[in-house]
């Protein structure tokens, strides 16, 4: 029987947008060989497309575990769901590091305070957490009015001005006096980053919460070896005659749209993604299987990345909206892309 103690844990947040995804990537793809990490995902949307992203990009096979838990808050319901799929990652991983990300409008103070709970206090190792924000927001009253855009800064321990190679030097100082202004204790040093570049040193840096927290400790969960597969993004669909699905969620101001189309079904590369670049959104994302191989692609305030996936269990495209926009996609368009 192994006993899981002490699991290094940061909890990696933003906004809609902000670069969760591809920080995650990049720090995956330059961890220390050999080491087990485990990621636990929370998506606005209820296709699930992040997990997908994430599990396609992984060269080191069998030491990546990725659980994905899609369609709202992580830490509602009294945090069951999250203490569930913590739980179930931790066994079935025995990580030497985990990173959590809640969705870009869940509220990490309540995973941070479940974190903190007698029942991890001897299981995780909090260090800290590193919030996203891109400066260019700082102006903007829909992002700094936004009580989650707010408590996802009040919160951090280090905090990752993303996509810097787009700023200006206006939007770094309206940045800084927006921190300054609501007394974020991170507020000085800021890291700035281009494409989820960070130093893997950051993870290590303290959690103000942990150390402020007196709660007692617990023993440590035990659990017996698994051999589950790494990449664990729910039960496979069922599908429809028509070979796909939708569905949608709403929440906090915004709403999303999203497709899970059968893996029997092939996109037309330049069709699709002609499609797609038209859409104007606050988030896109999309797992691809296509007649060019298995694509994926993501797009955030009109800036769009293609990157080519090993594989992929199904298509799956996710649309997130401000709430009141009409869905820009139809079925009868994703029909047309295609092959037939």
């Amino acid at each position: 029987m192994n006993i899981i103690q002490s699991v290094p844990t940061n909890i990696i947040t933003g906004f809609l947008g902000s670069g969760k995804t591809t920080l995650i990537t990049h720090l995956l793809q330059h961890k220390p060989a050999g080491e087990r990490w485990a990621v636990l995902i929370n998506e606005f949307g209820s296709a699930g497309v992040d997990g997908s992203l994430l599990s396609g990009t992984q060269a080191d096979e069998g030491q990546v575990f990725i659980k994905e838990v899609p369609g709202g808050c992580l830490c509602c319901a009294a945090g069951l769901p999250a203490q569930i799929a913590i739980n179930s990652l931790l066994a079935r991983a025995r990580p030497q590091r985990l990173l959590i990300e809640p969705t870009g409008l869940g509220h990490p103070r309540e995973i941070l305070e479940l974190l903190q709970s007698e029942h991890y206090r001897s299981v995780i190792d909090l260090r800290a957490t590193l919030t996203l924000v891109d400066a260019r927001k700082a102006s903007d009253p829909r992002y700094t009015r936004h009580e989650t855009f707010r408590q996802q800064l009040e919160v951090a321990d280090v905090i990752i001005a993303s996509k810097a190679d787009l700023y200006s030097g206006a939007d770094r100082e309206q940045l800084q006096n927006m921190l300054n202004d609501m007394n974020c204790a991170a507020a000085n040093g800021v890291v700035e980053s281009v494409q989820g570049d960070i130093p893997l040193a950051l993870l290590e840096a303290p959690a103000r919460a942990a150390a402020s927290s007196n709660n007692n400790r617990l023993n440590a969960l035990s659990t017996m070896p698994s051999s589950t597969p790494a990449a664990d993004i729910g039960p496979a669909p069922v599908f429809p005659a028509a070979g796909y699905l939708t569905s949608s969620n709403r929440g906090d101001g915004f709403v999303s749209y999203a497709w899970v189309f059968s893996p029997d079904k092939t996109f037309r590369f330049r069709p699709v993604l002609s499609l797609l670049s038209s859409v104007r959104a606050e988030r896109l994302k999309a797992v691809l299987i296509t007649d060019q191989g298995v694509i994926g692609y993501n797009c955030a305030d009109d800036v769009s990345t293609e990157l080519v996936l090993d594989d992929a269990a199904d298509s799956r495209i996710e649309i997130i909206l401000a709430d009141g926009c009409a869905n820009p996609v139809t079925d009868e368009a994703l029909l047309a892309c295609l092959s037939h």
